[in-house]
């Protein structure tokens, strides 16, 4: 059933309505089956309707008929009017740079935001949200469809029911301080491996998020193995300031972080998140989505230089 708590008719739901009618339903019939308030079918048939002609014994007749396409053409006409012409004036350079961005450098609605904000490339008067690029995006306002979004995410609040049929290495996330989980202190981390095929001599990279600035650590290790995790994370423990950079960090239950706890050890506690929930190091999930964009899976990671893992290199130059 559609989510009657959604303020706008989908164009799936014009159909519904319109192949409805067809079989003879009423209009009470139509909204408790698309579980919408009364009100908002009689007016949305009422604007959908139109005028339609046919020939009959040479005569035209004249009838009116409710039309999923045009009454979608209505809505987006209207919602277009409802944007305010001067706002659209006031940001239609930042929309500009933010249409080239997203097409062609592949960026995201919120990092353009946050990129032109820190950089002072615009004031926030000639800046609109990444919520209202997505909304413009959807509204056909602006030269984008969601085919040029190489990541587009709904956040969903998920039920915890977690299959318990999976290892845990440590300290479940529930026993997780409050701290960690408001993101108020610098020092709390996630991570994960990301592979780019299926071979287990191919070297994979491990990444770290910091949860409250988003800081991103990128390593290039030579396995997907608990060794190889090790390996890699022990130099970063044992440098000067190592126990204010990483006072905690949230894993899955991968193998490859079966010694975690053992490569942190004295310096950081290690949270594991239920088998099976990724989303609860969402933070981390949502950077591996990005890091996609530039390296692909499918690519060997013995083939992406160091200067492609930092950054300053695309792939394919």
């Amino acid at each position: 059933m559609l989510d009657h708590y959604r303020q706008h008719l989908h164009i799936t739901e014009r159909f519904y309505i319109e192949k409805r009618i067809a079989l003879g339903d009423s209009n009470r019939e139509i909204s408790r089956k698309l579980n919408r308030p009364h009100s908002t079918i009689n007016n949305e048939i009422k604007r959908g309707t139109i005028t339609q002609v046919r020939i009959e014994n040479g005569k035209k007749i004249y009838y009116k008929i409710y039309d999923a396409y045009a009454a979608h053409g209505f809505y987006l006409s209207n919602r277009s009017r409802c944007v305010k012409g001067y706002k659209l004036t006031r940001v239609c350079k930042f929309i500009e740079y933010a249409v080239n961005k997203i097409r062609n450098d592949k960026w995201s609605p919120d990092a353009v935001v946050g990129y032109v904000l820190v950089q002072g490339l615009f004031t926030k008067e000639e800046v609109v949200s990444a919520k209202t690029i997505y909304n413009y995006i959807d509204l056909k306002i602006i030269d984008l469809d969601n085919f040029d979004l190489l990541r587009k995410i709904s956040f969903k609040k998920r039920k915890k029911n977690p299959r318990q049929n999976k290892m845990i290495f440590g300290k479940s996330i529930d026993l997780r301080p409050e701290i960690i989980n408001s993101r108020e202190e610098f020092g709390h981390w996630e991570i994960d491996t990301m592979i780019g095929i299926k071979d287990k001599n191919e070297p994979v990279l491990l990444t770290l998020t910091e949860r409250k600035t988003r800081f991103e650590l990128i390593i290039k290790i030579a396995g997907k193995t608990d060794f190889h995790v090790r390996e890699a994370l022990e130099p970063l423990m044992v440098s000067a300031h190592a126990q204010s950079i990483f006072k905690s960090i949230t894993s899955d239950n991968g193998l490859e972080f079966a010694s975690l706890a053992d490569a942190v050890r004295s310096v950081a506690e290690v949270y594991f998140t239920h088998p099976y929930s990724s989303w609860e190091r969402g933070t981390n999930e949502n950077h591996n989505g990005i890091i996609r964009r530039f390296i692909p899976k499918g690519i060997p990671i013995s083939t992406i230089t160091d200067e492609v893992i930092r950054g300053e290199q695309h792939l394919d130059e």
